[in-house]
C-alpha cells in the first residue's frame, strides 16, 4: 500500500507518490488524511472509493480555481487521471517525470474529456498523432541534438517542436546534413504549410522540390525572399510554379522588384481579365450553394410529405374495424408465434410491409417508423415508400428479430446534416449539453407489437469498424465482452449497469462530414 498526495499552489492540484512515511503518521498509515496544506489518500482507498473522491477533488477544483494537473510520478497517472475524468474545469497536464508516455496513459488522458495541452518528457509519434486527433496540444521537453544548421536556424530543439511547426527557414546553401535533417523533419511533421527561402541556388532549390517530391509532401507555399530582376531567373521560376502546382499543389511567392514590376507585371495585368474572373468566381459559388440550398429543401418537403401520409394512414387505420394483421406473412426468414399489432401502428403497413418499429429521440428530428428489408443495401436509397430516394430510410439490421428482438438490435440511418433529414440531427449527442440531459438520455423505440424504453448508457465516435456491429452471440460471456468493450468506449459515464441477460439498442450513422467515422449510440432496454 502506498499513500498519494495532493497540493494545491497556484490554480494548480499536484499529485505524487509519498515514498516515506512521516513518524507521525505511522499510527495513520491505513487513514487518509486531509488538513489545510495538504490531502492524503492510500491507493486503496482511492480504488475502493473513485466516485467520493472525484466527487471532493471536483469541488476543490472549482473553489480553487484549479485548471492544471501535475502528476510528479508517472507510475500514479493512471491512478490519478481515473479519477480526474469528467472534470472539466482541469485543461492542462503537466506529468513531471522523464520517462516515455505509454498507449494507456494516452488512452486515458482522451478520456477525461476535459485536457487539451499535455507537457511531458517524451512520446512516440503514432501517440502524438493519437492525441493530436483529439485536438491535444503535446509539448515534449526531451531535446533531440542535432548538428545540422537547418535544425538551428528553425530551433526544432524537440520532438514536439518538429510536430507542430507550420513554417521553415532554408538558408542557402544547404548542406549533406542539412538535407537529412529536412528529411526527418517531413517524416515527423504534420503541420508544415509555408517554407522561406534567403536566395535563389538552383541546384539546392531542385533538391529540395525532390525531396518534397518523394515524401508526398503537397500544398506547400514557398516564399523566394530574394529581390528579383532577372529575367531568366523569373521565367525559371515561373517553370518550376507551373510543374509542381500541378501536381502537388506547391505554389511558389516571388519578390519582384520594383523595376521589374513597373516594367514587366503590372503592364501584364489587365483589368477587365480581373473583373471577369471576379464574376465567373461569385457566379459558381452562388449557383453551389443555390444548389445545395435547393437539394436540402427538396430533401425536407419528400420527407414530411412521406410523414403526412404516415399519418393520415395511421389515422385512417384507427377508425377502422379490421381484422388484426400480422407481420409474419411479410417476413418469411422469421418464424415466430402470433403476436397482435398495436391499433397505432396497423395502418403502417398500409404504405409499407416492411414496416418493423417506430423510432424517436428525443430534442432531435428523429422520429420515424423503422424498416426492415433483406439485407442492408435496400433502404440507403430508398424512402418509406420504396422510392428511390438518396436520403434514403431508418431501417433494422437484416439480422435482426423484428418481434422479439435481438441482443443486439442496430438501427442504421444517413447522417444528412445538411437537412437534418434520418440522422441528420443525431450529431446532437456529441454535445455535452444533450447527452448530459437526463431527458434526451431516453429513446423510444417500439415494435409493431411493444411499446419499449431505452436507457443510453454509451456514445462515441470511431473510425469506421464493424466490431460493434453484432447482432447475435453464442454465449453470455460473449456478449458481456461486447457489452464492456462498448461501455470503455463511451465519451460520457452515464454509469448505467447493464448484464448479459438484457437486450440492447444500437444507432449507427456517419460522423458529421467525415464519411470515415461513425456515431454510436448504445441503450439498454428498461424493463417495466
Amino acid at each position: 500500500m502506498s499513500k498519494i498526495l495532493f497540493q494545491i499552489e497556484n490554480k494548480m492540484l499536484i499529485a505524487s507518490e509519498r515514498k516515506r512515511v512521516r513518524q507521525e503518521e505511522k499510527a495513520l498509515i491505513n487513514t487518509n488524511i486531509i488538513s489545510k496544506d495538504e490531502l492524503l489518500f492510500s491507493d486503496e482507498y482511492i480504488n475502493a472509493n473513485p466516485t467520493l473522491l472525484r466527487s471532493f477533488l471536483k469541488e476543490l477544483i472549482n473553489n480553487y480555481n484549479i485548471d492544471t494537473l501535475v502528476i510528479k510520478d508517472n507510475n500514479i497517472v493512471s491512478l490519478i487521471l481515473n479519477i480526474i475524468t469528467n472534470i472539466d474545469n482541469v485543461k492542462k497536464l503537466y506529468l513531471l517525470e522523464e520517462v516515455t508516455i505509454t498507449y494507456n496513459i494516452c488512452e486515458l488522458i482522451i478520456k477525461t474529456n476535459s485536457i487539451n495541452y499535455v507537457s511531458l518528457y517524451n512520446i512516440p509519434i503514432f501517440l502524438l498523432e493519437m492525441l493530436d486527433r483529439e485536438k491535444i496540444k503535446v509539448d515534449s521537453r526531451n531535446e533531440i541534438l542535432f548538428e545540422s544548421k537547418f535544425m538551428e536556424d528553425n530551433r526544432l530543439e524537440n520532438f514536439s517542436s518538429i510536430y507542430y511547426k507550420t513554417s521553415l527557414n532554408l538558408n542557402f546553401p544547404i548542406s549533406r546534413k542539412d538535407e537529412e535533417d529536412f528529411i526527418t523533419f517531413l517524416n515527423i511533421n504534420k503541420y508544415l504549410r509555408s517554407i522561406y527561402i534567403n536566395k535563389i541556388n538552383k541546384n539546392d532549390l531542385e533538391n529540395i522540390l525532390d525531396i518534397l517530391e518523394q515524401q508526398k509532401i503537397k500544398n506547400i507555399k514557398i516564399y523566394i525572399e530574394q529581390n528579383i530582376n532577372d529575367l531568366e531567373l523569373i521565367e525559371y521560376l515561373k517553370k518550376l510554379n507551373k510543374k509542381f502546382a500541378k501536381t502537388n499543389g506547391i505554389k511558389f511567392k516571388i519578390d519582384y522588384s520594383e523595376d521589374y514590376l513597373e516594367s514587366n507585371l503590372m503592364g501584364q495585368i489587365h483589368l477587365n481579365t480581373i473583373k471577369t474572373c471576379i464574376f465567373v468566381s461569385l457566379f459558381l459559388v452562388s449557383a453551389v450553394v443555390f444548389y445545395v440550398f435547393y437539394l436540402n429543401y427538396s430533401s425536407m418537403k419528400k420527407v414530411e410529405s412521406i410523414q403526412e401520409d404516415i399519418s393520415k394512414a395511421i389515422a385512417n387505420k384507427k377508425d377502422e374495424e379490421d381484422e388484426n394483421t400480422d407481420i409474419i406473412e411479410d417476413n418469411p426468414q422469421f418464424d415466430y408465434e402470433q403476436k397482435e399489432i398495436l391499433d397505432e401502428y396497423k395502418g403502417l403497413l398500409d404504405i409499407n410491409k416492411d414496416t418493423v418499429g417506430w423510432l424517436k429521440v428525443n430534442n432531435t428530428y428523429v422520429d420515424y417508423p423503422v424498416v426492415q428489408a433483406s439485407d442492408n443495401d435496400y433502404y440507403l436509397k430508398r424512402n418509406f415508400k420504396k422510392e428511390k430516394d438518396y436520403n434514403g430510410w431508418i431501417f433494422m439490421d437484416y439480422r435482426a428479430n423484428p418481434i422479439t428482438l435481438s441482443r443486439n438490435t442496430i438501427i442504421f440511418g444517413h447522417n444528412m446534416y445538411y437537412s437534418g433529414v434520418m440522422f441528420g440531427t443525431l450529431y446532437k449527442a456529441k454535445n455535452a449539453n444533450w447527452y448530459k440531459n437526463p431527458e434526451n438520455q431516453i429513446i423510444t423505440f417500439d415494435t409493431l407489437y411493444d411499446k419499449m424504453k431505452w436507457q443510453i448508457f454509451s456514445i462515441y465516435v470511431i473510425p469506421n469498424t464493424d466490431d460493434y456491429l453484432i447482432a447475435n452471440f453464442s454465449n453470455d460471456e460473449k456478449f458481456q465482452e461486447y457489452i464492456d468493450m462498448i461501455t470503455s468506449r463511451s465519451k460520457y459515464d452515464f454509469n448505467i449497469p447493464v448484464a448479459s441477460d438484457d437486450k440492447i439498442l444500437t444507432l449507427s450513422t456517419c460522423s458529421g462530414n467525415d464519411a470515415t467515422d461513425r456515431l454510436v449510440i448504445h441503450a439498454v432496454l428498461i424493463k417495466e
